[in-house]
Parts: structure tokens; C-alpha cells; sequence
């Protein structure tokens, strides 16, 4: 979760599609113009131990936008795939 939060302030396309799971990744990642994201707070982790085959963390994330502030709440699901884990798909509060 934080390597995809830091690929997103970077906007590091390729990493994000990377890890993201085939079934539900985009074509590409919009960044959105204006937006810069300032902190990242773990708030719980289920499963995604090495002996889990899913995992969910939940998350706030904090920006600005165009200079105002803003958070972006979720619980964003994880999966392994061919051995690795991948961002599967979230729940936005």
C-alpha cells in the first residue's frame, strides 16, 4: 500500500499497472492536474500474512487540491498473483 501511495505522488504509471491485478486494472492511470498527495495513515490491515492469499488495508490518504486541502478514505482489497500482491479493487468511504 504505501510503494502505491508513493507511485501515485511520483505519478509512477508503470508501477502502479504493474501492480495492479489484470482483471480490474485500467488501461491507463489518470493523474489528476492539480492534485498532490501529502501523507499516508494506516489505519487497520487484515490478512496478507505469508500465509494469506488476500489482504485488505484501510487507509487515509491526504492532498491537496488546486491548493485546498482534501482526504481520500478507503479500504483497498488485495490479492496475490503469480506470487506477487496486487491492488484488486477498494471501497470508498
Amino acid at each position: 500500500m504505501r510503494s502505491r501511495f508513493a507511485a501515485f505522488v511520483v505519478q509512477d504509471e508503470a508501477y502502479l499497472l504493474r501492480t495492479w491485478h489484470p482483471t480490474t486494472r485500467p488501461g491507463r492511470v489518470d493523474f489528476e492536474p492539480g492534485m498532490r498527495w501529502t501523507s499516508l495513515e494506516i489505519q487497520d490491515v487484515s490478512e496478507g500474512s505469508p500465509f494469506h492469499i488476500t489482504g485488505t488495508v484501510t487507509f487515509r490518504a491526504n492532498y491537496t487540491f488546486r491548493g485546498k486541502p482534501g482526504e481520500l478514505r478507503e479500504q483497498s482489497r488485495f490479492t496475490r498473483y503469480e506470487g506477487a500482491w496486487v491492488y484488486l479493487d477498494a471501497i470508498v468511504d
